[in-house]
């Protein structure tokens, strides 16, 4: 096969990475790969299945893209999660599909396509292995490393454990040699299910000591953590994010609640006390660390009182960016069998106003940067906006705000000191010279 292959790929970064490596596989074989899916022979569709919303995100993708058929398509692969969980429900309905892959089926891609343009309806869903390779489809200065895959902690409203099996930590020399093998990285960014649980299926949490190993690299200039849990963020990696000048000063904790009625509820190990006196040993210990965390509105028996004190928790805690997600009722979880069922028109006017509290408090500690300038990493131009844009140490790429800037030249990849000229809810706005 020659064909030319295109994808798009949906969900979250760790579906990214799964992405990249059908991509490696693609590349093994020589063919080429395009970013418009309209010049593709062959479109995979890699599909996020956590949510019911994202589920039906990634059916109108393949409806859609079977539009194509009357130009160069030929083939679309369905891969990921929705086929992983639910291929039994997808095979005889989704026709627009030609391949079905899970989550760990790269090396079946080749095999599956061969059948495929024989005629067949290939369901290859868990008959492959991940694939080594990787196309990087993010700029080029910024790389994901997944350095697990599952999870074992069960919340009750979660789908992953059941998608994605239980916790599974990739050996520490597969991930050392992957990294090195990436290339000059100015941010790798650790993502997996729960990155701070790295090691413990096998017996002990290594994840400082893996920190440590990839810090010792000389082609990966800063390393982000993402989706630490807040039970596992020891006093040991409190002090490698102090003391390691390699680690970006930046934290993602998701918290999900802030009540400890609904916590319980949700199988959280944690209380509102317990979260407070985190964050503030994080403040004290590491001098102006940015948190990020995430929060559901509207879980089970969820009251307005206990909404109205969670709202209060965000002025509390004051977390430099947070996301908000209703309350998704996932078939087969323990919380969805619970009485007291909130209705999504309250579910969605509480994210409403817990994204109005944020961005309040947000507005409120970015107009703190006017006048001040701060060291921005170049992601590349903003076409609408005719200027650079950028994001600094308290933003990640693709989560949280950005830095738009304007500059005689700039290049992506590269650090430019920014001089804050306004703000909004989200965003920072500047002039930007190269930084020394």
């Amino acid at each position: 096969m020659h064909k030319v292959f295109g994808m798009i790929c949906l969900g979250c970064d760790k579906n990214r990475v799964d992405g990249e490596r059908l991509l490696g596989e693609v590349r093994r074989r020589g063919c080429p790969i395009t970013d418009d899916p309209a010049e593709a022979q062959v479109l995979i569709v890699n599909t996020c299945a956590f949510l019911n919303a994202a589920r039906k995100e990634a059916i109108e993708a393949v409806i859609s893209s079977n539009s194509l058929r009357g130009g160069k398509l030929e083939k679309i692969v369905v891969s990921g999660c929705l086929p992983e969980k639910f291929i039994a429900e997808l095979y005889p309905a989704l026709t627009e599909g030609d391949v079905f892959l899970g989550v760990s089926d790269a090396t079946q891609l080749f095999p599956a396509l061969e059948r495929a343009y024989a005629g067949e309806r290939v369901n290859a869903v868990g008959f492959g292995q991940e694939g080594a390779e990787r196309v990087i489809t993010t700029p080029p200065h910024l790389k994901y490393l997944k350095i697990a895959d599952g999870c074992s902690n069960h919340c009750t409203y979660c789908l992953i454990p059941s998608i994605r099996g239980t916790y599974r930590s990739y050996p520490m020399e597969q991930l050392l040699a992957e990294a090195k093998g990436l290339g000059e990285t100015q941010e790798l960014v650790l993502v997996a299910q729960d990155t701070t649980r790295y090691g413990e299926d096998t017996g002990k949490n290594l994840f400082v000591r893996l920190l440590k190993k990839i810090s010792e690299l000389d082609n990966i200039c800063h390393i982000r953590l993402l989706y630490c849990y807040p039970e596992v963020v020891t006093d040991e990696l409190i002090r490698e994010l102090r003391d390691n000048p390699k680690l970006v000063k930046y934290l993602d904790i998701p918290l999900q609640h802030s009540e400890d009625r609904i916590l319980k509820l949700m199988g959280r190990r944690g209380s509102r006390a317990q979260y407070l006196a985190l964050l503030a040993k994080l403040r004290r210990e590491v001098p102006g660390i940015a948190l990020r965390t995430t929060f559901i509105a509207g879980f089970p028996t969820e009251t307005e009182e206990e909404y109205e004190a969670l709202k209060a928790f965000l002025r509390e805690a004051r977390f430099e960016n947070c996301g908000f997600f209703a309350y998704s009722r996932e078939e087969g979880t323990p919380a969805a069998r619970l009485k007291g069922q909130v209705h999504h028109a309250t579910k969605e006017r509480r994210v409403r106003g817990l994204y109005a509290v944020q961005e309040q408090l947000s507005a409120q500690r970015l107009c703190g940067f006017v006048g001040r300038t701060v060291r921005v990493l170049c992601d590349g131009i903003d076409y609408e906006r005719s200027c650079f844009v950028g994001h600094t140490y308290f933003q990640a790429y693709d989560a949280d705000g950005k830095v738009f800037f304007t500059a005689p030249k700039a290049e992506t990849g590269k650090y430019y000191d920014v001089l804050v000229e306004r703000t909004d809810e989200a965003d920072l706005y500047g002039q930007g010279t190269e930084a020394k």
